[in-house]
């Protein structure tokens, strides 16, 4: 079974309340719970939530009942790892073993169905132990990111032996796209953290990458996805 899973902290320092604020018609967070409810995939859905709100409504669109997140998994400083680890704990109490251990970022609703499915497909033939949204990275640390000295001056962050003068040479480097990740969960049991095992990217376009982190991203959300709806009337 593929265990479907979102996480929606109530704090925000960048949008308050972004997780369950109306974004074109529904809550923020719908746009992924409806992609996993309609996935016929998903044997099951999850939403590790710390807001009352939250955890009410995902729990009558039939989410798993499996309480609030415990209070040190709701803080700034808490990372996504140890919050999957728990979601995927109290999970598998309720349903048994899972197979497949499949997160969608809230923050990130421009994701599309196929998108969904690429991703579970590259993990079941592939096999690693995580799968990770990604695309190409719109700067490159060996061409034109650049870090300061001690003394102040610039310098390009990972210089190679004679230079890059051409992006095209420049190795090639993805972003991190908080979007959609597959995880192996005899992996999320074991590991530490998201980098200790066989990690691979799946590639998406940037446009649909768009991470809601200030309010400039929530209106460039926003308005990406009215232009979205307008085509499809």
């Amino acid at each position: 079974m593929i265990l479907g899973h979102i996480g929606a902290r109530k704090g925000s320092k960048g949008v308050p309340g972004k997780n369950f604020r109306p974004l074109c018609g529904k809550p923020l967070i719908d746009w992924s719970l409806d992609q996993l409810f309609a996935s016929p995939r998903v044997g099951a859905v999850v939403v590790s939530t710390d807001d009352a709100a939250i955890y009410d409504h995902a729990v009558a669109r039939g989410a798993l009942k499996i309480g609030l997140r415990p209070a040190h998994l709701a803080t700034d400083t808490a990372g996504k790892w140890g919050v999957w680890q728990h979601a995927l704990a109290a999970s598998e109490a309720l349903l048994g073993p899972v197979t497949a251990f499949l997160d969608l970022d809230c923050t990130s609703p421009l994701r599309l169905t196929e998108d969904i499915d690429a991703a579970l497909d590259l993990f079941l033939a592939e096999r690693p132990d995580m799968v990770m949204s990604c695309c190409e990275a719109r700067k490159n640390p060996y061409f034109n990111l650049v870090e300061p000295d001690a003394s102040g001056a610039l310098h390009v962050s990972k210089p190679l032996p004679g230079g890059v003068v051409a992006r095209q040479q420049a190795p090639v480097v993805y972003e991190h796209a908080a979007s959609t990740y597959v995880v192996d969960p005899a992996y999320l049991k074991r590991a530490a953290g998201l980098w200790e095992g066989r990690v691979i990217p799946y590639l998406m376009p940037a446009e649909r990458c768009v991470d809601i982190d200030t309010p400039f991203d929530f209106r460039l959300v926003e308005f990406l996805m009215q232009e979205a709806l307008k085509e499809h009337d």
